[in-house]
């Protein structure tokens, strides 16, 4: 079985009489007039308020969507996928009460920019974005669109909000890591190849929250304790990718980080079939890497953050405001390993963390 088509196993009552209440009603002369009648008459009322109700719901609203993907990236198309799925359940329905318009920028700093001009421009009730550059893209070009964010690193650092329990502004959303996150990563990684005393973090400065700085920090404090020596290794696409991994294999006992950004992910076949080639263990941030052959992964769950979001969507196509909504921190970590991977790199999975994952590809 290949590692693209890989087999997957989840560890995871009306009054008789009383003239005056009818006469309050505006009826008048309610002697004159048949019970029955009233009955009717009220009851048609009453009726008409859920149609009432029914019908503002049933006003089109509008959501864009821009995610730093290509837009038939799978795990985008399944992330969608469940974010429609989760709005449907609260009651909004495309071609009825919903217009949803999904640009993908495939990696490109440009295109986000672009995108972001032009969904603005449609001027939606609420835009989702994904990542940190496109959130970063949107709000220069709106900061009276509400907006919800997903797989977003560092917003009070970028600015997007004033502070997590009150965001203040048009933006609010979800975060993809925490400070201990860089570390979980070393330790898993040496778990799995104990040999390891030389690790590159892999990702592109551009894309990255404080142009990479965010990150830097969290690996200078998180690679000590491990023993291993950290190596930044900043790229900007396919070509730096080949470069960076073809020196850093140069010398023995390396490993590799792959931090969460556009361009690892949108490179991400490439990355695995470097590791690969080069017998290099490597950890990723999003379990679609392991699907596609990658050893294992610890992160978010990606898909179930947009169907988080579609609450936070709804609430606010409903009035909430995005000022009021806090950023909601994650709430778990799924660990992803690809046996299949591992075995191909002579490496022994221990049997404790293959119970302790989330997910196991054979």
């Amino acid at each position: 079985m290949s590692a693209h088509d890989p087999k997957r196993t989840f560890k995871r009552p009306f009054p008789s009489s009383a003239p005056s209440r009818y006469d309050s009603l505006g009826l008048g002369g309610v002697e004159k007039m048949k019970r029955r009648d009233v009955i009717k008459l009220i009851g048609g009322a009453a009726a008409s308020w859920p149609l009432a109700v029914h019908a503002q719901h049933d006003e089109m609203r509008r959501v864009a969507v821009l995610v730093n993907v290509a837009a038939d990236d799978p795990e985008a198309q399944a992330s969608v996928a469940a974010f429609k799925q989760a709005l449907q359940q609260a009651g909004w329905s495309e071609g009825r009460n919903l217009q949803i318009d999904f640009r993908g920028a495939a990696g490109d700093p440009e295109r986000m920019q672009v995108f972001a001009k032009e969904l603005v421009a449609l001027n939606p009730h609420v835009i989702l974005t994904r990542s940190t550059p496109v959130t970063a893209a949107v709000l220069k070009q709106t900061r009276t669109i509400p907006i919800v964010f997903t797989v977003v690193s560092d917003p009070i650092g970028e600015r997007f909000v004033e502070s997590l329990a009150r965001p203040g502004g048009n933006a609010t959303g979800f975060t993809n890591v925490e400070f201990s996150l860089t570390g979980k990563w070393l330790e898993l990684l040496k778990e799995v190849a104990p040999h390891v005393r030389r690790v590159a973090f892999i990702f592109n400065p551009k894309l990255a929250p404080g142009g990479g700085s965010y990150y830097t920090r969290l690996i200078e404090a998180s690679a000590p304790p491990f023993a291993v020596t950290p190596t930044v290794a900043p790229v900007q696409g396919a070509a730096d990718i080949e470069r960076v991994v073809g020196e850093f294999v140069r010398e023995p006992d390396g490993g590799l980080v792959v931090l969460p950004d556009a361009t690892t992910l949108v490179h991400r076949r490439l990355i695995v079939a470097l590791a690969d080639r080069h017998r290099l263990p490597a950890i990723y941030a999003f379990g679609i890497v392991v699907t596609d052959g990658g050893l294992m992964s610890y992160g978010i769950d990606v898909v179930e953050q947009y169907r988080q979001a579609a609450g936070y969507v709804d609430r606010i196509l409903k009035g909430a405001k995005p000022a009021e909504l806090p950023v909601q921190l994650p709430a778990k970590f799924v660990l992803a390993i690809n046996l299949k991977t591992a075995k191909g790199l002579g490496l022994n999975v221990p049997l404790l963390l293959q119970q302790r994952a989330d997910e196991v590809v054979e």
